[in-house]
């Protein structure tokens, strides 16, 4: 495991507390997606099909902050669109950097290079840049050839100035075992601090939607590779050891939507970092009105498949810290890769998919009008305020998102439940 012992300390000492005060419901990561705008258009990514307006939307410094305070989870995690882009990241970092928080600065990596300058290695900041494998597969799955190198000049960089790297994986169904394995190894060989990875969510609005992985399928491909790396002990993983476990198929884990919230441009994101189906204007709106038994596997059809860490890393760090052997045992033999699966949830009893993206496109285009009508428009509709309580704060700087695909798309149906 990748995660430094200051980290776990602290972590494990803010699940203990929680555990203590006897909350049910805490979160762990705060998702920050201070923008959409991206200077990328990955097949696989759900995230930033929106029309101008909203592309053109920034959470301010102060609102960033203003989020991590009102959150209080020790990780930050910031993600996009490409978080680069917005001009007070550097601010936003050193904010929450001096909060003592654990901060994950996702990028593509396209500019992270050109703004190291602007960003001082801590022990309490994280570069986690988006690799998807080799060169040949990262560049097919970020639809842009080039890419793989400069990220990897910018990880060399950042090294050499004393930055923690991380690289952030996402599989599909073609993957290979065996190439995964090799890429894995090449990234030790960098010098790369850790590797969170994840099997792809099957976003409704992802361009590619041949490509998602099912729930058995995630499970064997994990197996597979994880058993041509000594259980998974030969890579540094920044993820928790249980964790990989359950992708392997091991354990049998439900979703914990509410320990990795999400604030984006259109407030406090329902249910999880993944699933936009309303916003909360506040944190404790949303831990307290959201309908939790709604979603999660087995719950809602959505939510079939997914076995990403912003749904599940929660479920495994309270498991560890409630079943310190069990997960002692699993880092010291590794993980198993052979043998009976645990059992998986059953699906029988999961309500429809529902398709709100349009509406609450609506909602937000709507008061991004009334704003630049003026103040008497600006508040003629509170309940869409509520709901999208997000303002506009800066713009991307041109050069920077020269090349950005953002023209809205028509409604799809996920077609990756297979």
């Amino acid at each position: 495991m990748a995660i430094p012992l200051l980290q776990v300390a602290r972590v494990g000492a803010y699940v203990v507390r929680q555990r203590l005060a006897g909350r049910q419901r805490y979160p762990l990561a705060l998702m920050l997606e201070p923008l959409f705008r991206c200077n990328l258009a990955c097949a696989g990514c759900g995230k930033i099909d929106y029309p101008e307006p909203i592309l053109n939307q920034r959470l301010s410094l102060d609102e960033c902050l203003a989020a991590v305070d009102e959150c209080g989870a020790p990780v930050v995690s910031i993600a996009g669109g490409e978080p680069l882009l917005h001009k007070e990241m550097p601010a936003i970092v050193e904010g929450i950097v001096a909060r003592r928080k654990f901060v994950y600065l996702c990028t593509n990596a396209l500019l992270m290079e050109k703004k190291l300058d602007a960003y001082r290695p801590s022990p309490y900041f994280v570069w986690s840049v988006h690799l998807d494998g080799d060169p040949e597969m990262h560049d097919r799955a970020v639809c842009q050839s080039g890419v793989y190198a400069r990220a990897v000049a910018a990880i060399r960089a950042a090294k050499q100035r004393g930055f923690r790297v991380n690289i952030n994986c996402t599989l599909f169904n073609d993957a290979d075992p065996e190439r995964v394995a090799r890429f894995f190894d090449s990234v030790k060989a960098m010098g790369v601090d850790g590797i969170t990875v994840s099997p792809g969510y099957a976003y409704e609005r992802a361009p590619d939607q041949q490509h998602f992985l099912h729930r058995g399928k995630t499970r064997q491909l994990f197996r597979d590779i994880l058993a041509r790396g000594r259980r998974g002990r030969q890579w540094a993983f920044s993820q928790s050891t249980l964790f990989l476990d359950f992708l392997a198929g091991n354990q049998t884990y439900r979703c914990t939507p509410w320990g990795n919230p999400a604030r984006t441009v259109f407030g406090w994101q329902r249910p999880c970092y993944l699933l936009g189906e309303g916003y909360a204007a506040t944190f404790r709106e949303l831990m307290e009105d959201t309908d939790w038994d709604a979603y999660g596997t087995g719950n809602y059809e959505k939510c079939a498949n997914c076995m990403v860490h912003s749904g599940y890393e929660a479920t495994a760090v309270a498991d560890t810290v409630a079943h310190p052997l069990k997960a002692m045992r699993v880092a010291l033999r590794g993980v198993r890769t052979d043998g009976p699966m645990a059992p998986d949830i059953a699906l029988d009893g999961q309500r429809p998919a529902e398709y709100v993206f349009s509406r609450h496109v609506e909602i937000k285009l709507e008061q991004i009008r009334r704003r630049a009508a003026g103040p008497a428009d600006s508040t003629a509709d509170s309940a869409d305020s509520a709901a999208n309580s997000a303002d506009s704060a800066g713009s991307a700087d041109a050069a920077d998102t020269a090349g950005s695909i953002h023209a809205p798309k028509p409604d799809r149906r996920a077609t990756a439940l297979h």
